[in-house]
């Protein structure tokens, strides 16, 4: 019998139970009772739905309050002395490590005030995980029994499940030093980490677990040879009779370059993503031992595609033929984190397009059809085949996917539109004559605070509630509040503030043609902050101006440079469902002639500056080097460079990059007038001095837009003194992480007005 596996489920509930009790403890309107009983309902909810969807494999631990990364770092002591002297309580810790704290002192409570540990991508996801640091004098030790608790938890319920835990090389790789002790290489915590993760084993063998899930993802990145060497040591040490069998786990790519480094490994077997990477199997296959199971990930933990049932069983039924029935299990390709959690709720799809979605509650009934037409026959599941043929086979013909007029414009591209009129050089010498910008400029990335009046007002006029006009004043008056505001604290380069926005992709996407919109398709991006991803069904084109009105009428009432605000084609493409019909590369020069004619709009508008966002123009590139990931550099700066290119050497185009480990190498590719890099949390030196010879304007963020907490100036004079250390004055610019939209204004008030006069002082400093 071939068994069906989820390698883990989304944790936020359908109706985004878990933001919703989150936000509440954190602002004192819900109890550490209440936010524990919720989690736990969800908990019980998810393995139900499993079970009773027939899945044989049901994964536990899969369960987080912020990110199971940093319950790792939980769990195992990883906390750094600046949170652990507070003694807060577990729950608090957390928190604090994941979005910082900062509170006064009480009479029975002493004051707190710490910032945010690092936050960057889950490989080339739009997941964030907490990264964690090490500390020379780490004392690793188990803190809790969290998986053995959740592993009991469900078997209470009458549901035996598999503890997902994410493995010890890759835990160790995914950290760093700490920022007092950055000669040390975590790798190097190994011998004193496989203790502990041994008694853990230990101790979920001893609750009644037969098989644990043991995360390795870092086995499709190119990795050096001390990490690879690790697997031998790590996994000798805890193969013992007193752990549970193991399935090392791999996903988002291909393992084959690391099949070396885990042949042999004492380990029950292993599990590979063969959605990404299919060509991989018979090499894996040449690595398992006699005895070691094949969990093929066959089933798309990342997009939301009907699987292709055909295809999906003939791929399992040759993985059959290799090893035989009784060591394969049909799995989902990854957890199924990133996909939203039902398609039941969604009313408003049409149906036609509806029928071609599968959302994580109808993956799992995916895995469990494959299972079973590859155990007990095609006829089994006759009808669910038939179905499946059929909504494969309407996609393929329909006409929603297909713009003649958009392939046209496509292949007429050419080279002269994706370069700049003039160097970088020129450009710089227009935009000062005419835009008159101060040395040590101030600006933010975008958005402000997305108030609750802001939400019910839109939400008022999305139910239509009240009319357009009506909405238009509302949006008026707030774009008016927040130019005044930065006029009166001193910005020198202003932004509308986006209240007319839900989000930076889903906007452009509802003024596109070629995308859908889900109404509760929330996928987690980090912490409490969730986003609904646009889904591509067709080609992209742009019928008419998207933010043309709000930034004309923005600079219509200052003085002051105003920025326009666009995501760019890459982002774009990123935070939505692509397409798995045509490649990625056309969708996103689709999405770049749509941008280009935005910002020629812009400009024509009398917008002078114009950022177009690529948060995730680095979370796109390829886990491998290669001809892969050159060929990805080259269509993305492209499409950014399309995007761009049109306008006037006075016009200045900004950039904005996020949470990711970024070669400036590309950055300098995009030709970008001035970018802006999130920094805030960044401890090593080594990462200023990458980007000292950036020939460009640059500016790198100054304070952690994801946390609540205030710097007071003197904070913000010590890091811009750090930067001028290696970074040009004439070239740098003052500005936070990332945009404020999910801040309140007292903090937002606080932080860019000790941000601003920072940059006044270095100003008067330099210019006397």
């Amino acid at each position: 019998m071939v068994q069906s596996a989820v390698l883990g489920f989304p944790r936020i509930g359908a109706q985004r139970e878990l933001k919703k009790v989150t936000e509440a403890y954190w602002s004192g309107k819900a109890t550490v009772e209440e936010l524990f009983k919720v989690g736990k309902e969800l908990r019980e909810k998810n393995w139900k739905l499993q079970k009773d969807a027939g899945v044989d494999i049901i994964p536990s631990n899969d369960f987080s309050f912020y990110d199971h990364i940093l319950d790792h770092s939980m769990l195992f002591n990883v906390i750094p002395d600046r949170y652990s002297k507070y003694e807060l309580p577990a729950i608090d810790t957390l928190f604090a490590m994941g979005r910082g704290l900062q509170r006064p002192a009480t009479e029975s409570t002493s004051a707190v005030d710490v910032p945010a540990c690092e936050m960057v991508k889950w490989f080339d996801s739009n997941y964030h995980y907490v990264r964690p640091t090490f500390q020379k004098n780490v004392e690793f030790k188990l803190n809790s029994t969290k998986p053995v608790d959740e592993y009991l938890e469900a078997k209470a319920l009458g549901i035996e499940t598999r503890p997902v835990i994410v493995g010890p090389v890759s835990y160790l790789y995914l950290g760093k030093a700490d920022k007092d002790n950055l000669e040390l290489e975590p790798i190097s915590l190994l011998e004193k980490l496989l203790p502990v993760y041994a008694e853990l084993l230990a101790k979920l063998k001893e609750a009644g677990a037969t098989s644990v899930q043991i995360d390795e993802p870092v086995l499709v990145l190119d990795l050096p040879e001390n990490i690879k060497a690790a697997y031998k040591t790590a996994y000798e040490f805890l193969a013992k009779e007193s752990a549970p069998s193991l399935i090392l786990t791999t996903y988002f790519g291909d393992v084959r370059p690391n099949l070396d480094a885990i042949k042999g490994l004492p380990v029950a077997g292993f599990h590979a993503d063969f959605v990404r990477v299919p060509e991989q199997l018979d090499e894996v296959v040449s690595a398992l031992e006699p005895s070691q199971i094949l969990s093929v990930g066959i089933v798309n933990g990342r997009n939301i595609w009907k699987v292709n049932y055909a295809k999906a069983i003939e791929f399992v039924k040759s993985a059959i033929e290799k090893v035989g029935a009784e060591r394969v299990i049909v799995a989902t390709s990854s957890s199924l984190l990133h996909t939203p959690v039902t398609l039941d709720s969604e009313k408003k799809i049409p149906e036609e397009i509806k029928d071609w979605l599968s959302f994580a509650s109808q993956k799992i009934v995916e895995v469990v059809t494959i299972a079973k037409a590859v155990t007990d026959g095609a006829e089994s599941v006759a009808d669910a085949l038939a179905a499946n043929a059929k909504s494969i086979a309407a996609r393929e013909s329909s006409s929603i996917t297909n713009d003649p007029a958009v392939r046209e414009r496509v292949s007429k591209i050419t080279e002269e539109e994706t370069r700049r009129k003039s160097p970088f050089a020129a450009r710089l010498a227009a935009q000062k004559e005419h835009l008159d910008i101060p040395l040590f400029p101030t600006t933010t990335i975008g958005s402000f605070p997305q108030t609750k009046d802001i939400r019910v007002f839109r939400n008022k006029f999305t139910k239509g509630e009240i009319s357009a006009e009506e909405y238009e004043k509302f949006i008026e008056k707030e774009i008016s509040d927040v130019v005044k505001f930065q006029e009166e604290i001193g910005l020198d380069v202003l932004v509308h503030g986006e209240p007319e926005r839900n989000d930076m992709v889903q906007y452009f996407g509802e003024k596109l043609n070629g995308f859908i919109f889900t109404t509760n398709g929330w996928v987690q991006s980090y912490g409490s902050r969730y986003v609904r991803p646009p889904i591509i069904v067709g080609d992209v084109s742009r019928p008419s101006a998207m933010t043309v009105k709000e930034s004309k009428y923005a600079q219509s009432i200052t003085k002051k440079p105003m920025k326009g605000m666009l995501s760019g084609p890459v982002t774009c493409l990123r935070w939505s469902f692509p397409r798995d019909d045509i490649s990625n590369k056309l969708q996103a020069l689709q999405l770049a002639l749509a941008l280009r004619d935005e910002v020629n709009d812009l400009e024509a508008a009398g917008v002078y500056v114009i950022q177009v966002d690529e948060p995730a123009i680095r979370e796109g590139l390829p886990l491998r080097a290669g001809p892969e990931r050159d060929d990805y550099v080259k269509w993305a700066v492209e499409s950014f460079r399309l995007a761009t290119s049109g306008v006037e050497d006075k016009t200045q185009i900004h950039s904005h990059f996020c949470y990711s480990d970024l070669d400036p190498n590309h950055i300098k590719a995009l030709d970008a007038d001035v970018v802006s890099i999130e920094f805030s949390k960044k401890d090593d030196p080594k990462y200023i001095e990458e980007f000292s010879q950036y020939p460009n304007h640059i500016g790198l963020g100054l304070f952690d837009i994801h946390s609540p907490r205030v710097p007071p100036k003197e904070e913000f004079v010590s890091r811009i003194a750090e930067i001028l250390k290696v970074y040009p004055k004439e070239n740098l610019w003052i500005n936070p992480d990332c945009g404020l939209k999910t801040r309140g204004w007292t903090e937002t008030r606080a932080s860019l007005t000790n941000m601003v006069e920072a940059a006044k002082e270095f100003r008067a400093k330099y210019s006397a």
